[in-house]
This record gives C-alpha cells, structure tokens and sequence, in this order.
C-alpha cells in the first residue's frame, strides 16, 4: 500500500519558527499510513506576475517545483504565524502562484495559525480562508485550528507539551487523512 503523502507548507521564513516545530511535531500525529514532507520555502518563490506565468513564459523553476508538490500531493496542512494582522506576504505570494495552475483545487487542506498571543493567529486565519476558499480547496469543518500561546505549548526542543492542544492537533490531522483517503 503506497503511503498517503501530506505536504506541509509554513507561512515562515524564521529558520527558528514555531509554526515549523509544530509541522514537525505533527508528523508524530500522522498514522503509519501517511506521510509529510515540506514544501519548498515560501521565500524562494519570486514575486508573483501573471506575465511570468503563460504559455510562451512558463512559470520560474521554483514555482514549477511547487505546483509539483502540491499535485503530488493527497493533502496540503499550511501552518502560518500571524503579521500584522493578516498572513504573512510570503505565503500569500506563494498561494497567489497556485491560481493559474488550480493546483489546489478539490484538494484537502488544514489551515494551523500560531502565535504567541491569546487570539492564536485568528486574524491571519480570517484573512487565509478567503484565499482557500478562491482556490477551491476542500476545507469541511473541522478544518481549521488557531493556536495560542504557542510558545508555551512546545519544548525547547520543538515537541508538543500540551496534551489538549495535542488532541485537537491530532483531530485535525486525522480528519485531513480521512479526507484525503475519500474516493
């Protein structure tokens, strides 16, 4: 049985982000049936220009590489902090490159926001769905899942020190797996 592939992306840039540690701490969630890999960094795609993304001008390599992951894909998870109230410009740009090649579209997806703050990144999920929702993802609740106080749920080392934050992680993943397992 070929294992169901989940592709994480991370709306940060930060080499010592939290919404990474949590993508690797929800690998431990996935059932011996999946797996998770990561996209490449939202920061390596260029701007977006639709004049960079036709048939005589195919899109830059990286966004080509992308698209690949995500159509290679049975799930997508997005992680993403909270900037300025919104998600950070980078993921959207990223996103902003999947319109042309639906590469998200009727695909499952969980949206995780983080932050340090009481309110969980609930601004940055506000202003992510929408954007989802454009790109004709599949997203039936529960889908979603703002965390607060993120720096208190995880170690130093990145692992999950919550168990009721761990609960609601692990019902998020298991509804995406079933998702993505539905003909």
């Amino acid at each position: 049985m070929v294992p169901l592939h989940i592709l994480a992306i991370s709306g940060s840039v930060r080499a010592a982000s939290s919404n990474h540690s949590l993508l690797k701490a929800i690998v431990h969630l996935l059932p011996p049936t999946a797996t998770l890999s990561y996209s490449i960094g939202v920061d390596q795609l260029p701007p977006f220009n639709p004049d960079h993304d036709q048939q005589d001008s195919p899109a830059p390599e990286a966004v080509a590489t992308f698209r690949r992951q995500i159509a290679d894909a049975a799930a997508v998870l997005i992680c993403t902090p909270e900037y300025a109230f919104g998600i950070p410009g980078t993921l959207k740009n990223a996103l902003d490159w999947t319109v042309s090649s639906g590469s998200l579209n009727d695909k499952p997806v969980a949206a995780i926001t983080a932050s340090p703050l009481y309110t969980g990144g609930d601004k940055a999920m506000a202003s992510l769905l929408p954007t989802l929702k454009a790109l004709g993802t599949l997203m039936p609740e529960p889908s979603t899942l703002c965390i607060p106080s993120v720096n208190k749920l995880l170690s130093p080392d990145g692992a999950l020190t919550d168990p009721a934050m761990t609960a609601q992680l692990q019902q998020l993943i298991d509804h995406l797996v079933a998702r993505a397992i539905m003909p």
